[in-house]
């Protein structure tokens, strides 16, 4: 289980991950009454003819009678149950208002995003502490490399073999090799038992002997000529002679090889001896001739191809080979670094500009809520006027038709319209828009987010202008000495 933990721009990630809300503002919250149905249910135009007919209620009361009771309790308790629907709607949007979180954003912006700087930063140090390593090793190199041209007074670059030439030199070698294998088998296999097969097998040592010594004293014995040491020059001289004296020697015994065996002499090896001691150049066959020519011909072709693979002088390509392997080794690493800076920087940028972008969505949905909590405020406001005519207009229809029908006077409060007691409205219920100390905390994270998107630019151009003046730095701090010893 991985127990590192997070990034600071990974906190803000996780920030943004947020299911939207599926909340819909109904547009009919408190629906209207229907007065005329509400009368009809109540019989109030019957029961007040009624009532009016038996003179009830009497002209001196006061109070309300039953059935103005129960218009009123009916309309109270539509009031109620719109309230209780304004108190659910209200703790809805409330809960929507917490869920934004905009205190919690505001500290995890003020935390995450310097540190997203810092750990920027942090990685851009690694980078420049390794590619530093990497640059000394390379200095130190083509310091040895300076060292071996000034004592061995080279003017000129190595150069050697690689690639297309090298996957040339090396073809011809083959060549040659599987060529003289098969030119030595067909000339042998006149006195071989297995025909060409067996003439091919005895050749196979001819030619391995003859190619693998032309490459082995060009590649390990005559370059040592090209060296300043006297010992080393005596060892490439003698290297030369020695591989005249093999080629002639190898060759010779090769084309006297072919004639013994071809007169089913027993004992082939000894008898070669003796004709190389009695009359080494005693050929009496034009074709033994032709395989000596044509074996020489081979071994030089593959002496002038092994010596042309490494530079001539000793050393000096397996230095340079170091040294351009070091130099491909840092200019590689350092282009990956920046490619990775610039993937961190992006990856950040964007990070931070969708922080930024949040906060401006959820302002907009602070706002929106607002809005339609306010909305709802103003609509509980006007159901409650509507409720307040609703019951004078039912009572108004119980009264006229009670009056209608009396002979005596109607109580005086018919003539008085009812006042419905209503829920006062929080002013604070009423606000469309965010607080003024909220406005200015999101404008300031906003300014925290685009201050650090700017400050991980500056980074990248400062670790990029480091990654850059290491080779000043390095050269400098290896001429300054050098200087200083010669003053």
């Amino acid at each position: 289980m991985d127990a590192r933990p997070k990034s600071a721009l990974s906190r803000l990630v996780n920030g943004l991950k947020r299911e939207q809300h599926d909340y819909r503002v109904s547009l009919d919250v408190f629906p209207v009454l229907n007065i005329d149905k509400l009368a009809a249910d109540l019989g109030l135009a019957k029961a007040g003819a009624e009532r009016g007919a038996r003179e009830e209620p009497a002209s001196d009361t006061q109070v309300l009678d039953d059935i103005e009771n129960a218009i009123v309790e009916r309309v109270e308790a539509e009031k109620n149950a719109a309230h209780g629907t304004l108190l659910d709607e209200v703790r809805t949007y409330k809960e929507r208002l917490t869920g934004l979180d905009f205190e919690g954003r505001f500290g995890t912006i003020r935390q995450a995003a310097p540190a997203a700087v810092s750990e920027f930063r942090a990685e851009a140090a690694q980078g420049r502490d390794e590619l530093h390593g990497l640059r000394r090793h390379l200095r130190d190199l083509e310091l040895e490399r300076d060292d071996f041209r000034h004592r061995h007074q080279l003017k000129r670059a190595a150069h050697w073999a690689a690639g297309g030439n090298l996957t040339i030199k090396v073809g011809v070698l083959l060549v040659l090799f599987v060529f003289e294998v098969f030119l030595n088998g067909f000339f042998l296999a006149k006195g071989s038992e297995l025909g060409y097969l067996g003439g091919a097998a005895e050749a196979l040592t001819f030619a391995l002997l003859n190619i693998g010594v032309a490459f082995l004293i060009a590649v390990v014995g005559v370059r040592e000529l090209n060296h300043r040491n006297l010992l080393r020059k005596l060892f490439g001289l003698i290297a030369l002679i020695a591989y005249l004296v093999l080629l002639i020697v190898i060759n010779l015994s090769l084309a006297h090889y072919r004639e013994v065996s071809a007169e089913l002499i027993s004992d082939a090896g000894r008898e070669v001896l003796l004709r190389l001691d009695a009359m080494p150049l005693g050929l009496t066959d034009f074709k033994s001739w032709l395989l000596f020519g044509l074996g020489v011909l081979c071994s030089l072709i593959a002496f002038v191809d092994s010596f042309l693979i490494f530079d001539p002088y000793p050393g000096y390509a397996s230095l340079e080979k170091r040294r351009t392997g070091a130099h491909d080794g840092y200019i590689r690493r350092k282009n990956d670094l920046i490619a990775k800076l610039l993937d961190i920087r992006d990856d950040a940028i964007e990070i931070l500009e969708e922080a930024n972008r949040d906060l401006s969505i959820r302002r907009s949905e602070h706002d929106s809520i607002l809005e339609s909590r306010a909305r709802v405020v103003r609509l509980f406001s006007a159901h409650q006027s509507h409720l307040d005519r609703a019951v004078n207009t039912l009572l108004s229809v119980y009264r006229e038709a009670n009056k209608g029908l009396r002979k005596t006077p109607p109580p005086s409060r018919f003539s008085v319209a009812y006042v419905l007691d209503k829920f006062p409205i929080e002013q604070d219920l009423l606000e469309t828009s965010a607080r003024d100390d909220l406005r200015r905390s999101i404008a300031e994270s906003q300014g925290v987010l685009t201050g650090q998107i700017l400050a991980i630019h500056d980074e990248f151009e400062q670790a990029f202008a480091s990654y850059r003046e290491i080779d000043n730095f390095i050269e400098e701090k290896t001429v300054v000495p050098a200087d200083a010893k010669a003053a």
